[in-house]
């Protein structure tokens, strides 16, 4: 009888060892969870909005990711207190579960009285820094951007622009960080009908991020889709899905070729796991019926070592 004890203490071991090690660390992105604003309902259609959000939260949480990352346009209007009513709590969920939530500015963070925005943005996310910040995660790391360029002065931006490509020289010097992602709101590439691309995230954040050999991933929202693009062989995705009225998006073309142009979830987050040299990216979408959540479309990653 001891002898079978023992050995059913040492299976229950050797179960748990190998579990431990199949475990993938997620990391969780996601975009765009504002309330929608009345007068945005006057051209785009609600779809039950405010309970997508809710449940993005929810499903985030269930995952128990390393970390979790929102690209701007947290809430409707920065500016006001009862439009962080819903997100202080989903937020103090997941900080009471041990998940730290980290975030970039969006454009409605900052409209009509940016330094009031920017201060209840601080109040929820104290490791923010305008000039730009890095997480690392399981040996990837994050870099969040500002891209309100209108709301900044000349010398904020060349202050992030600066410090944006040391930290990219550091980052790929440094070899405990196998992948370096980069976020920030505003899309360099979209084909949504609502907002342009932005020419000025493609020529600050996008031209370093090509030339440095860690980046594999650019992230971004404001177009609420989910797109994916491919530009000189790194991957860019918008990732808008968090909770605003879905947008109306052109069709496919040359110059702006969405290689997802068939998976377009009204809602959806970003879950991202790392195995070895490789990460596997998935997007988690809500079902049309809101039952409940389900992994859409996924792809892989090598790093540049492979």
């Amino acid at each position: 009888m001891k002898r079978t004890f023992c050995l059913y203490i040492l299976l229950m071991g050797f179960v748990q060892i190998v579990n431990a090690q199949n475990e993938k660390p997620v990391i969780a992105f996601a975009s765009d969870t504002q309330e929608p604003m009345w007068v945005e309902k006057l051209w785009l259609k609600p779809n039950h909005n405010l309970q997508a959000t809710k449940m993005i939260f929810k499903d985030v949480d269930s995952l128990r990711p390393k970390a979790f990352f929102i690209l701007g346009d947290v809430v409707s209007l920065g500016k006001s207190k009862k439009a962080w009513k819903n997100i202080d709590r989903y937020i103090a969920q997941m900080v009471s579960d041990s998940i730290p939530v980290y975030a970039t500015l969006g454009n409605h963070e900052v409209m009509f009285n940016s330094k009031k925005g920017i201060r209840n943005f601080r109040k929820r996310f104290p490791a923010y820094d305008p000039s730009g910040y890095t997480e690392v995660v399981d040996s990837v790391a994050v870099i969040l951007l500002n891209s309100n360029f209108g709301a900044m002065t000349v010398s904020e931006i060349t202050a992030q622009n600066n410090w944006y490509k040391q930290e990219l020289t550091l980052l790929d010097k440094d070899p405990s960080v196998k992948f370096v992602i980069v976020g920030c709101h505003h899309s360099p590439y979209t084909n949504s009908r609502i907002v342009n691309p932005s020419v000025a995230v493609q020529e600050s954040f996008v031209e370093p991020f090509l030339h440095a050999t860690k980046c594999v991933l650019f992230l971004s929202g404001h177009s609420h889709n989910y797109e994916r693009f491919k530009m000189k062989g790194k991957y860019f995705l918008v990732i808008g899905g968090g909770g605003g009225l879905h947008q109306p998006l052109k069709a496919n073309n040359d110059s702006m070729h969405d290689i997802s142009a068939d998976y377009k979830p009204a809602f959806h987050y970003l879950k991202i796991c790392r195995t070895q040299e490789r990460l596997e990216v998935s997007s988690r979408q809500l079902k049309p019926d809101f039952s409940g959540f389900q992994d859409g479309f996924s792809f892989s990653i090598n790093s540049a070592s492979r």
